[in-house]
């Protein structure tokens, strides 16, 4: 067990026959023992400072395991967000891809629809064209026939004034 300063202090030694000067003994005794206490003292902070270097180590060591776990974490978070998006970036695609086949057939079908609407109109259309081509040969034929010279030789025959009396009206009722 180390001495302490006061251990120092408390020894005693034997006297001896021209021993040593028993004032100065005593006063190195002091100087160690003032010496000794200094040295325990430092001693004493130097543990409790390598104390709170460990408490801060651990603290920091703990700290680092910490820190990295959460680097881990983030990593994997990150990793998952990713896979998440691509993930939802083909579903976007493939839906899109739906859709944009879904909006090609229709136009496709609405083109053959209007098409065959053409095709029926120009169909009705020359059916009308010759029904009326046919209308206005009829009547060219009816202007240009004979009857017309017909009616220009009838005389219409109006009687006069004087004769007009001899017409009886029907009496009204």
């Amino acid at each position: 067990m180390p001495l302490t300063p006061l251990d120092i202090h408390n020894k005693e030694f034997d006297r001896a026959f021209r021993g040593y000067n028993e004032d100065q003994v005593n006063e190195f005794m002091e100087q160690v023992m003032k010496d000794m206490d200094l040295v325990m003292k430092d001693k004493a902070d130097l543990e409790a400072r390598l104390s709170a270097t460990h408490e801060q180590l651990n603290h920091y060591s703990a700290l680092e395991e910490t820190l990295q776990k959460s680097i881990v974490v983030a990593q994997e978070a990150a990793e998952e967000v990713r896979r998440n998006s691509q993930k939802e970036a083909k579903l976007i695609v493939t839906e899109a891809e739906k859709d944009a086949d879904r909006i090609v057939n229709e136009a496709l079908a609405k083109a053959r629809t209007v098409a065959l609407e053409i095709e029926e109109l120009k169909k009705h259309s020359k059916v009308f064209r010759n029904r009326f081509k046919m209308i206005v040969e009829a009547q060219l034929d009816l202007i240009e026939s004979d009857d017309w010279d017909h009616l220009m030789e009838y005389e219409i025959k109006v009687p006069d004034v004087d004769d007009l009396d001899a017409i009886e009206l029907p009496e009204e009722e």
